[in-house]
Protein backbone atom coordinates (compact mmCIF):
# COMPACT_ATOMS: atom_id res chain seq x y z
CA UNK A 1 0.00 0.00 0.00
CA UNK A 2 1.32 3.20 -1.05
CA UNK A 3 2.36 6.16 1.09
CA UNK A 4 -0.95 8.68 1.57
CA UNK A 5 1.40 11.40 0.26
CA UNK A 6 1.80 9.67 -2.97
CA UNK A 7 -1.72 9.93 -3.59
CA UNK A 8 -1.36 14.28 -3.18
CA UNK A 9 1.20 13.94 -5.81
CA UNK A 10 -0.91 15.21 -8.38
CA UNK A 11 -3.04 17.59 -6.10
CA UNK A 12 -0.09 19.49 -4.68
CA UNK A 13 1.83 19.60 -8.02
CA UNK A 14 -1.30 21.24 -9.50
CA UNK A 15 -2.10 23.28 -7.39
CA UNK A 16 1.32 25.22 -7.48
CA UNK A 17 0.63 25.93 -11.53
CA UNK A 18 -2.70 27.21 -10.34
CA UNK A 19 -1.31 29.60 -7.97
CA UNK A 20 1.73 30.31 -10.20
CA UNK A 21 -0.84 31.03 -13.20
CA UNK A 22 -3.11 33.50 -10.37
CA UNK A 23 0.42 35.49 -10.27
CA UNK A 24 0.68 35.62 -13.52
CA UNK A 25 -2.69 36.52 -13.83
CA UNK A 26 -3.58 39.21 -10.92
CA UNK A 27 -0.01 39.68 -9.53
CA UNK A 28 0.84 37.99 -5.65
CA UNK A 29 -3.00 39.20 -5.04
CA UNK A 30 -3.94 36.83 -7.55
CA UNK A 31 -2.12 34.26 -6.07
CA UNK A 32 -3.31 34.34 -2.91
CA UNK A 33 -6.91 34.50 -4.32
CA UNK A 34 -6.46 31.04 -5.96
CA UNK A 35 -5.29 29.87 -2.55
CA UNK A 36 -7.54 30.83 -0.67
CA UNK A 37 -9.96 29.27 -3.33
CA UNK A 38 -8.38 26.16 -2.98
CA UNK A 39 -9.08 26.30 0.64
CA UNK A 40 -12.49 27.35 0.39
CA UNK A 41 -13.53 24.17 -2.30
CA UNK A 42 -11.56 21.72 -0.15
CA UNK A 43 -13.36 22.49 2.82
CA UNK A 44 -17.13 22.87 1.24
CA UNK A 45 -16.87 19.00 -0.57
CA UNK A 46 -15.06 17.32 2.04
CA UNK A 47 -18.23 15.77 2.42
CA UNK A 48 -18.59 14.75 -1.01
CA UNK A 49 -15.20 13.10 -1.23
CA UNK A 50 -16.43 10.61 1.66
CA UNK A 51 -19.67 9.87 -0.89
CA UNK A 52 -17.70 9.26 -3.43
CA UNK A 53 -15.72 7.19 -2.06
CA UNK A 54 -18.81 5.13 -1.37
CA UNK A 55 -19.39 5.01 -4.57
CA UNK A 56 -16.08 4.21 -6.06
CA UNK A 57 -15.70 1.14 -3.63
CA UNK A 58 -17.55 -1.19 -6.04
CA UNK A 59 -15.12 0.01 -8.96
CA UNK A 60 -12.08 -1.84 -10.27
CA UNK A 61 -8.57 -0.07 -10.47
CA UNK A 62 -8.77 1.12 -14.07
CA UNK A 63 -12.50 3.25 -12.89
CA UNK A 64 -11.25 4.83 -10.85
CA UNK A 65 -8.30 5.34 -12.67
CA UNK A 66 -10.70 7.31 -15.12
CA UNK A 67 -12.16 9.04 -12.73
CA UNK A 68 -9.32 10.85 -11.29
CA UNK A 69 -8.17 11.53 -14.74
CA UNK A 70 -11.15 12.40 -16.99
CA UNK A 71 -12.98 13.60 -14.22
CA UNK A 72 -10.75 16.10 -12.88
CA UNK A 73 -10.88 17.25 -16.69
CA UNK A 74 -15.05 17.29 -16.34
CA UNK A 75 -14.72 18.99 -12.64
CA UNK A 76 -12.37 21.86 -13.80
CA UNK A 77 -13.14 22.84 -17.16
CA UNK A 78 -16.58 21.33 -17.49
CA UNK A 79 -18.00 22.17 -14.00
CA UNK A 80 -15.74 25.41 -12.84
CA UNK A 81 -15.62 27.05 -16.67
CA UNK A 82 -18.17 25.85 -18.94
CA UNK A 83 -21.37 25.11 -16.46
CA UNK A 84 -20.92 29.03 -15.20
CA UNK A 85 -21.12 30.38 -18.87
CA UNK A 86 -23.95 28.09 -19.76
CA UNK A 87 -26.06 29.08 -16.56
CA UNK A 88 -25.10 33.02 -17.70
CA UNK A 89 -26.24 32.54 -21.03
CA UNK A 90 -29.69 30.86 -19.97
CA UNK A 91 -30.07 33.58 -17.29
CA UNK A 92 -28.97 36.55 -19.74
CA UNK A 93 -30.60 34.96 -22.59
CA UNK A 94 -27.65 35.72 -24.63
CA UNK A 95 -25.17 33.30 -27.43
CA UNK A 96 -21.83 31.80 -25.84
CA UNK A 97 -19.63 34.00 -27.72
CA UNK A 98 -21.14 37.02 -25.96
CA UNK A 99 -21.55 35.45 -23.06
CA UNK A 100 -17.18 34.48 -23.39
CA UNK A 101 -16.77 38.07 -23.86
CA UNK A 102 -18.81 39.27 -21.01
CA UNK A 103 -16.33 36.73 -18.84
CA UNK A 104 -13.48 37.98 -20.28
CA UNK A 105 -13.81 41.75 -21.10
CA UNK A 106 -16.69 42.35 -18.57
CA UNK A 107 -16.41 39.99 -15.59
CA UNK A 108 -18.42 42.58 -13.14
CA UNK A 109 -21.64 42.05 -15.71
CA UNK A 110 -21.01 38.49 -15.86
CA UNK A 111 -20.94 37.97 -12.36
CA UNK A 112 -24.28 40.46 -11.94
CA UNK A 113 -26.11 38.44 -14.06
CA UNK A 114 -24.30 34.36 -12.42
CA UNK A 115 -25.58 36.11 -9.11
CA UNK A 116 -29.15 37.03 -10.41
CA UNK A 117 -29.61 33.35 -11.00
CA UNK A 118 -28.46 32.42 -7.83
CA UNK A 119 -32.09 31.42 -6.15
CA UNK A 120 -32.30 28.90 -9.53
CA UNK A 121 -28.88 27.82 -9.32
CA UNK A 122 -29.47 27.46 -5.48
CA UNK A 123 -33.44 25.77 -6.16
CA UNK A 124 -31.37 22.90 -9.05
CA UNK A 125 -28.60 22.23 -6.58
CA UNK A 126 -30.67 22.05 -3.55
CA UNK A 127 -33.11 19.41 -4.87
CA UNK A 128 -30.62 17.73 -6.49
CA UNK A 129 -28.75 17.21 -3.38
CA UNK A 130 -31.85 16.35 -0.61
CA UNK A 131 -32.68 13.75 -3.38
CA UNK A 132 -29.19 12.00 -2.53
CA UNK A 133 -29.63 12.71 1.27
CA UNK A 134 -33.10 10.94 1.00
CA UNK A 135 -32.02 8.24 -0.95
CA UNK A 136 -29.58 7.36 1.36
CA UNK A 137 -31.85 7.55 4.79
CA UNK A 138 -35.03 6.66 3.68
CA UNK A 139 -33.95 2.96 2.41
CA UNK A 140 -36.36 0.12 4.20
CA UNK A 141 -33.38 -2.10 3.59
CA UNK A 142 -30.71 -0.18 5.64
CA UNK A 143 -29.63 -2.09 8.90
CA UNK A 144 -26.54 -0.02 10.51
CA UNK A 145 -28.04 3.46 11.51
CA UNK A 146 -25.55 6.12 13.50
CA UNK A 147 -28.60 8.71 14.76
CA UNK A 148 -31.10 6.32 15.80
CA UNK A 149 -33.58 8.80 16.90
CA UNK A 150 -34.02 9.85 13.27
CA UNK A 151 -32.70 7.45 10.81
CA UNK A 152 -35.29 4.57 12.36
CA UNK A 153 -38.42 6.45 11.49
CA UNK A 154 -36.74 7.62 8.02
CA UNK A 155 -36.15 4.17 7.15
CA UNK A 156 -39.95 3.18 7.67
CA UNK A 157 -40.59 5.73 5.09
CA UNK A 158 -38.97 3.93 2.60
CA UNK A 159 -41.88 1.89 2.70
CA UNK A 160 -43.73 4.03 0.32
CA UNK A 161 -43.43 4.46 -2.94
CA UNK A 162 -41.24 7.63 -4.16
CA UNK A 163 -41.21 9.45 -0.68
CA UNK A 164 -38.16 10.97 -1.63
CA UNK A 165 -39.58 12.96 -4.52
CA UNK A 166 -42.42 13.96 -2.71
CA UNK A 167 -40.62 15.18 0.32
CA UNK A 168 -38.16 16.80 -1.51
CA UNK A 169 -40.54 18.42 -3.84
CA UNK A 170 -42.74 19.94 -0.60
CA UNK A 171 -39.48 21.38 0.69
CA UNK A 172 -38.79 23.10 -2.93
CA UNK A 173 -42.78 24.21 -2.85
CA UNK A 174 -42.60 25.64 0.76
CA UNK A 175 -38.94 26.99 0.41
CA UNK A 176 -40.24 29.20 -2.76
CA UNK A 177 -42.65 31.23 0.03
CA UNK A 178 -39.04 32.42 0.93
CA UNK A 179 -38.80 34.22 -2.28
CA UNK A 180 -40.85 37.22 -4.11
CA UNK A 181 -43.91 36.86 -6.18
CA UNK A 182 -42.10 36.98 -9.56
CA UNK A 183 -38.79 34.53 -8.25
CA UNK A 184 -41.38 31.77 -7.21
CA UNK A 185 -42.07 30.49 -10.45
CA UNK A 186 -38.01 30.46 -11.46
CA UNK A 187 -37.45 28.89 -8.00
CA UNK A 188 -39.77 25.93 -8.17
CA UNK A 189 -39.09 24.90 -11.81
CA UNK A 190 -35.72 24.95 -10.71
CA UNK A 191 -36.24 22.69 -8.33
CA UNK A 192 -38.52 19.92 -9.77
CA UNK A 193 -35.33 20.34 -12.84
CA UNK A 194 -33.56 18.96 -9.94
CA UNK A 195 -35.41 15.96 -8.80
CA UNK A 196 -35.65 15.13 -12.43
CA UNK A 197 -31.96 15.11 -12.93
CA UNK A 198 -31.30 13.19 -9.93
CA UNK A 199 -34.06 10.94 -11.41
CA UNK A 200 -32.52 10.30 -14.74
CA UNK A 201 -29.02 10.31 -13.42
CA UNK A 202 -30.03 7.33 -11.39
CA UNK A 203 -31.64 5.98 -14.03
CA UNK A 204 -28.68 6.37 -16.19
CA UNK A 205 -26.58 4.13 -13.90
CA UNK A 206 -28.66 1.33 -13.36
CA UNK A 207 -28.91 0.75 -17.23
CA UNK A 208 -25.18 2.00 -18.54
CA UNK A 209 -23.55 0.90 -15.30
CA UNK A 210 -25.51 -0.79 -13.43
CA UNK A 211 -27.25 -0.14 -9.87
CA UNK A 212 -27.31 -2.94 -7.06
CA UNK A 213 -29.61 -2.57 -4.19
CA UNK A 214 -30.79 -5.18 -1.23
CA UNK A 215 -30.99 -5.79 2.14
CA UNK A 216 -27.53 -7.53 2.00
CA UNK A 217 -25.91 -4.48 1.21
CA UNK A 218 -24.89 -1.77 3.85
CA UNK A 219 -25.05 1.16 1.73
CA UNK A 220 -28.59 0.71 -0.13
CA UNK A 221 -28.88 2.75 -3.78
CA UNK A 222 -25.65 4.38 -3.46
CA UNK A 223 -23.83 1.05 -4.72
CA UNK A 224 -23.53 1.88 -8.08
CA UNK A 225 -21.34 -0.19 -10.11
CA UNK A 226 -18.44 1.53 -13.07
CA UNK A 227 -19.45 2.48 -15.74
CA UNK A 228 -20.46 5.60 -18.12
CA UNK A 229 -23.64 5.74 -16.25
CA UNK A 230 -21.60 5.83 -12.20
CA UNK A 231 -18.93 8.15 -13.73
CA UNK A 232 -22.32 10.22 -14.65
CA UNK A 233 -24.01 10.08 -11.48
CA UNK A 234 -21.01 11.54 -9.73
CA UNK A 235 -19.99 14.10 -11.71
CA UNK A 236 -23.62 15.51 -11.29
CA UNK A 237 -22.85 15.35 -7.66
CA UNK A 238 -19.58 16.85 -7.87
CA UNK A 239 -21.53 19.85 -9.89
CA UNK A 240 -24.46 20.31 -7.55
CA UNK A 241 -21.15 20.73 -4.82
CA UNK A 242 -19.79 23.29 -6.67
CA UNK A 243 -22.60 25.71 -7.13
CA UNK A 244 -22.20 27.32 -3.91
CA UNK A 245 -18.47 27.58 -4.17
CA UNK A 246 -18.64 28.80 -7.97
CA UNK A 247 -21.01 31.90 -6.63
CA UNK A 248 -18.95 32.19 -3.38
CA UNK A 249 -15.92 32.89 -5.57
CA UNK A 250 -16.85 35.82 -7.20
CA UNK A 251 -16.81 37.83 -4.08
CA UNK A 252 -13.14 37.65 -3.98
CA UNK A 253 -12.66 37.88 -7.76
CA UNK A 254 -14.65 38.49 -11.03
CA UNK A 255 -11.54 36.78 -12.72
CA UNK A 256 -13.21 34.08 -14.38
CA UNK A 257 -9.79 31.37 -14.62
CA UNK A 258 -8.75 32.50 -10.92
CA UNK A 259 -11.84 31.23 -10.26
CA UNK A 260 -11.07 28.53 -12.17
CA UNK A 261 -7.66 27.87 -11.17
CA UNK A 262 -8.77 27.85 -7.71
CA UNK A 263 -11.68 25.45 -7.48
CA UNK A 264 -9.83 22.95 -9.88
CA UNK A 265 -6.74 22.86 -7.14
CA UNK A 266 -9.66 22.12 -4.69
CA UNK A 267 -11.03 19.79 -6.48
CA UNK A 268 -8.24 17.77 -7.22
CA UNK A 269 -7.76 17.63 -3.47
CA UNK A 270 -11.47 16.49 -2.70
CA UNK A 271 -10.12 13.43 -5.33
CA UNK A 272 -6.74 12.15 -3.55
CA UNK A 273 -8.60 12.34 -0.33
CA UNK A 274 -11.42 9.99 -2.34
CA UNK A 275 -8.91 7.64 -3.63
CA UNK A 276 -7.18 7.74 -0.18
CA UNK A 277 -10.23 6.43 1.80
CA UNK A 278 -11.47 4.27 -0.94
CA UNK A 279 -7.31 2.39 -0.92
CA UNK A 280 -7.44 2.46 2.79
CA UNK A 281 -11.41 1.00 3.08
CA UNK A 282 -11.80 4.42 5.53
CA UNK A 283 -15.76 3.32 5.23
CA UNK A 284 -15.38 -0.01 6.07
CA UNK A 285 -13.17 0.66 9.26
CA UNK A 286 -15.38 3.67 10.57
CA UNK A 287 -18.88 2.24 9.84
CA UNK A 288 -20.91 6.29 10.45
CA UNK A 289 -18.41 8.05 8.50
CA UNK A 290 -21.03 7.66 5.91
CA UNK A 291 -23.84 8.95 7.53
CA UNK A 292 -21.93 12.30 8.89
CA UNK A 293 -21.40 12.94 5.10
CA UNK A 294 -24.98 12.42 4.18
CA UNK A 295 -25.99 14.07 6.93
CA UNK A 296 -23.34 16.89 5.68
CA UNK A 297 -25.47 16.83 2.38
CA UNK A 298 -28.44 17.31 3.89
CA UNK A 299 -27.54 20.18 5.79
CA UNK A 300 -25.99 21.68 2.63
CA UNK A 301 -29.30 21.51 0.87
CA UNK A 302 -31.04 23.00 3.34
CA UNK A 303 -28.69 25.79 3.61
CA UNK A 304 -28.61 26.20 0.01
CA UNK A 305 -32.72 26.59 -0.16
CA UNK A 306 -32.32 29.21 2.99
CA UNK A 307 -29.74 30.96 1.16
CA UNK A 308 -32.22 32.20 -1.02
CA UNK A 309 -33.37 34.48 1.76
CA UNK A 310 -31.39 34.69 4.42
CA UNK A 311 -27.48 34.77 3.80
CA UNK A 312 -25.21 32.03 4.89
CA UNK A 313 -21.38 32.42 5.24
CA UNK A 314 -19.89 29.80 3.43
CA UNK A 315 -17.51 29.09 6.69
CA UNK A 316 -20.69 28.19 8.68
CA UNK A 317 -21.80 25.90 5.75
CA UNK A 318 -17.86 24.14 5.75
CA UNK A 319 -17.47 24.27 9.64
CA UNK A 320 -21.10 22.27 9.93
CA UNK A 321 -20.16 19.77 7.54
CA UNK A 322 -16.70 19.08 8.97
CA UNK A 323 -18.46 19.19 12.39
CA UNK A 324 -20.79 16.32 11.06
CA UNK A 325 -18.53 14.68 9.66
CA UNK A 326 -15.78 14.55 13.01
CA UNK A 327 -18.79 13.72 15.05
CA UNK A 328 -19.59 10.53 12.90
CA UNK A 329 -16.04 9.50 13.07
CA UNK A 330 -15.71 9.69 16.66
CA UNK A 331 -19.16 7.91 17.11
CA UNK A 332 -16.97 4.95 14.43
CA UNK A 333 -13.87 4.88 16.77
CA UNK A 334 -15.91 4.49 20.22
CA UNK A 335 -17.89 1.64 17.96
CA UNK A 336 -15.16 0.12 16.62
CA UNK A 337 -13.92 -0.10 20.91
CA UNK A 338 -16.87 -1.63 21.66
CA UNK A 339 -16.70 -4.01 18.92
CA UNK A 340 -13.63 -4.37 17.15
Amino acid sequence: MKSPLLHFRGAFLFSLLAVAGGGVLGGAQGALTVFFLAVLETSLSFDNAVVNAGVLNGWNEAWRRRFLIWGILVAVFGMRIVFPLLIVGLAGAIGPVEVLDLALHRPEEYSRILTSAHHQIAAFGGAFLMMVFLKFFVDRHKTDHWLNLIERPLKRLGKLEAIEGALTLSLILGAAHLLPEPERGEFIVAGVWGVVTYILAKGLSAVLGGEETGPEQNHGAQLIRQGIGGFLYLELLDASFSFDGVIAAFAMTNNLFIIALGLGAGAMFVRSFTLLMVERGTLRTYRYLEHGAFWAIGALAVIMLAGVKFHIPEAVTGLLGALLIVLSLGSSIRANRRKP
